[in-house]
């Protein structure tokens, strides 16, 4: 299981939210990339970037610091938030993602996310799956649909998605445990490699994690909060 340190970003600050709540923000790191730096020099090899103006504003916004990230560590980079176009997707590949993460797109233009597979490869578009009580949320988590998650899942691994993001909207930012449940009906009934997100609060968390199947696990304000140590994530990398 491949560990993922995750970056928030408001205002080029890293930040992080509590169950989505742009309202309930906790600013950790004035400099998003020293954060990342520091990621690197304990054997971290991933990052999760979220550009969280970008989601409110339905358009990339810090892709400056995507770009400053990028150049200045050898990390491979996913990157989410307000990729809604041609445009926004074409500038964070040329910022440095490696891989980017869509969900908003995928509800409300269904033809853009599959010809963005088409264009870059299954292996560098990764489905977002936020949900809300099992319905996928959308636009920075302001909007939710009528859409199961499971369902929602389902249908892009018919089209060719191979790798999702799956966030327990009610989980993130509340060091409670992950939805470890819902990840196990969606590992049993689909075929996509299944990266967990949110509520993660322990090491106990991601090896439990691990050994339902999830090949990916996204980190984040326990380790801002000192619940896990960088030391200790390098034991599952």
């Amino acid at each position: 299981m491949t560990i993922i340190p995750a970056i928030d970003i408001i205002d080029g600050k890293c930040v992080r939210l509590s169950e989505g709540d742009y309202n309930r923000m906790t600013t950790y790191n004035e400099d998003p990339v020293e954060v990342a730096k520091t990621f690197e020099a304990n054997g971290l090899t991933h990052l999760h970037v979220v550009d969280l103006d970008g989601a409110r504003a339905k358009q990339i916004v810090n892709h400056k610091v995507l770009e400053r990230i990028s150049t200045q560590t050898s990390l491979i980079i996913d990157f989410g938030g307000g990729v809604k176009s041609n445009a926004d997707i074409s500038i964070a590949f040329d910022c440095g993602a490696q891989k980017v993460t869509a969900g908003s797109v995928a509800i409300n233009d269904p033809e853009l996310f599959l010809s963005w597979i088409n264009q870059y490869g299954q292996d560098r578009i990764i489905l977002g799956a936020d949900c809300k009580n099992r319905l996928i949320a959308i636009n920075g988590w302001k909007e939710q649909s009528n859409v199961d998650v499971l369902q929602f899942i389902q249908d892009y691994s018919t089209k060719g998605v191979q790798e999702v993001v799956c966030t327990d909207i009610s989980k993130d930012g509340m060091l409670k445990g992950p939805s470890v449940e819902l990840y196990k009906e969606l590992i049993a009934n689909t075929s996509v490699n299944l990266i967990a997100s949110g509520g993660v609060s322990s090491m106990e968390d991601l090896v439990k994690l691990k050994e339902i199947g999830c090949t990916g696990a996204i980190v984040g304000k326990a380790i801002y909060e000192q619940r896990i140590t960088l030391q200790e994530l390098k034991t599952l990398c």
